[in-house]
């Protein structure tokens, strides 16, 4: 299937949202798992393998740039997702063509990610 010519503004829209998400994701990543200071809690051992499973380690809580910066990012995203959902280029497909034209968009405008780094088992 060819690929539908797309508004520039709204194909800029959709690979900044791409963008935008990718960096929430990435920095959500490196942030401690708690918002909050918190003292973490003990994993249960395990009583034939001694392996410990669950628990969490103390965090230290994010810091106030680190709040900042995931709200930023969640704003933008919302912003660019309000703009590429309500384009007037929308208005001229209804149902299922609707939605494969958007399906459409989001495919062609999508980020090469890397593979994940994976590694082999013993």
């Amino acid at each position: 299937m060819a690929e539908t010519p797309f508004p520039d503004d709204l194909r800029a829209a959709q690979v900044r949202l791409h963008e935008a998400t990718a960096e929430l994701a990435a920095l959500g990543r490196t942030l401690p798992w708690s918002v909050q200071p918190h003292d973490g809690w003990p994993g249960k051992e395990h009583s034939h393998t001694g392996e410990v499973t669950g628990g969490r380690p103390p965090s230290p809580g994010w810091t106030d740039e680190q709040k900042a910066a995931v709200d930023e990012l969640r704003r933008e995203c919302l912003a660019l997702s309000e703009t590429v959902n309500t384009h007037p280029y929308w208005e001229s497909f209804t149902g299922g063509d609707l939605v494969d034209r958007r399906m459409e968009l989001k495919s062609a405008t999508r980020l090469e990610t890397p593979a994940a780094e994976v590694t082999p088992a013993a």
